[in-house]
C-alpha cells in the first residue's frame, strides 16, 4: 500500500490551505472582477430605476406598464437572458452587466415606487405651500422620505447581482463563477468551495455595508424607532 500524499491539493480535499496560498492572485483577480461587474451593473440599474419610478409616480397610467415590463424581465431565466442579449453585446463583460441591470430593475423600481407612494400627501401639500416646485419637492422631500424602501430594494438587488454574476462564467466573465465552473468541470473541490464561500462573504459584506449606509443617511428612522 502507498501512503497518501502530504499535499491537500494532491488529495483533492474540500478545505485546503495550500490552495489559498498558491492561488491567491487568481482568487484576487476573480474577486475584483466579481465586484466590478456587480457594482457597475447595480449603479447603472439605480440610474435607470429612479427616473422610471418617478415617472410611474407622477403619471399613474405609466405605473402598470413599467412594473409589468420589469416583472417580465425578472421572470426570464438567466441563461436565456444572456442568450437573448448575446447578438447585441457578444461574448463580453457588457453582456453580463446588461443582464444584471435588467434583473435589478424589477427590485429597484418596485421599492423606489413604493417609497414614493408612501410619502404622506399632507407632507407634499405642506411643501407646496412653502413654495416648493416639483423638482425641489422631489429632491428634498419625496426621495429622502422614500430612502428606507429604496435602500431595502437596493440591498436585495445587490445580493441578487452578486449571485447572478456567477452565471456569467458561461461567457468567461463570471468573476468567482469562472472558478466555480472550472472547478466543477474538473472536480477540483478546494476551488469550488473556496470560490463559493467568497461569493457568500461578498454578498454578506455588501448587504451589511448598505445597511450601514442606510443607517447613516436616514437618521429620522432611528429617532422614530427610539
Amino acid at each position: 500500500m502507498t501512503a497518501p500524499p502530504d499535499d491537500c491539493l494532491a488529495r483533492n480535499e474540500w478545505i485546503c490551505g495550500e490552495y489559498l496560498s498558491t492561488r491567491s492572485q487568481i482568487l484576487l483577480d476573480a474577486v475584483i472582477q466579481h465586484l466590478q461587474l456587480t457594482s457597475v451593473a447595480v449603479l447603472i440599474a439605480v440610474v435607470v430605476a429612479v427616473p422610471l419610478a418617478v415617472l410611474a409616480r407622477r403619471w399613474g397610467w405609466a405605473a402598470g406598464p413599467v412594473l409589468a415590463v420589469t416583472t417580465i424581465l425578472y421572470t426570464i431565466p438567466s441563461l436565456a437572458m444572456f442568450s437573448l442579449l448575446l447578438p447585441v453585446y457578444g461574448l463580453s463583460a457588457a453582456l453580463v452587466v446588461a443582464g444584471l441591470v435588467l434583473y435589478s430593475l424589477t427590485l429597484l423600481v418596485r421599492n423606489i415606487l413604493a417609497g414614493l407612494r408612501a410619502v404622506p400627501e399632507e407632507t407634499r401639500q405642506a411643501a407646496r405651500g412653502m413654495g416648493y416646485g416639483p423638482i425641489r419637492l422631489l429632491l428634498t422631500v419625496e426621495l429622502p422620505l422614500a430612502l428606507p424602501a429604496a435602500m431595502a430594494g437596493l440591498r436585495i438587488a445587490m445580493v441578487s447581482a452578486v449571485s447572478l454574476v456567477t452565471v456569467g462564467a458561461i461567457v468567461g466573465f463570471g468573476g468567482l463563477g469562472n472558478l466555480i465552473y472550472a472547478g466543477m468541470n474538473t472536480y477540483f473541490k478546494a476551488q469550488v468551495l473556496t470560490a463559493s464561500v467568497l461569493c457568500v462573504i461578498i454578498a454578506v459584506v455588501a448587504d451589511l455595508l448598505l445597511l450601514g449606509v442606510q443607517w447613516l443617511i436616514t437618521p429620522w428612522t432611528r429617532a422614530a424607532r427610539a
